[in-house]
């Protein structure tokens, strides 16, 4: 018997066997990659099909997301950015200043 998928495009998994992926498993990594590199109809269908909460959970583990991606998703889901693991880690390794 076939599991479920969400119904997102292969386009943040260009790197990885897409078919392969066990989506219940590896949440935090679809998470990861759909927000970091997908489209903006994938991130509607991961919360579709994980749910808001699932998905807030989900991500503050995720190790890394782009700056506009967090600012973004903090915003969306009135989220707190220190509750973030990619926000701490981002504090211990500061950077040189931006121009």
């Amino acid at each position: 018997m076939q599991k479920i998928r969400p119904n997102i495009s292969k386009t943040a998994f260009w790197d990885v066997n897409f078919e392969e992926i066990d989506f219940e498993k590896n949440n935090v990594f679809v998470v990861d990659k759909v927000f970091n590199y997908g489209k903006f109809n994938d991130q509607i269908e991961l919360i579709r099909y994980y749910g808001v909460e699932n998905i807030k959970k989900m991500m503050v583990q995720v190790p890394y997301f782009r700056k506009e991606v967090f600012a973004f998703i903090c915003g969306y889901f009135q989220l707190n950015p220190t509750e973030f693991k990619c926000y701490l880690r981002r504090q211990s390794n500061p950077t040189h200043w931006e121009f």
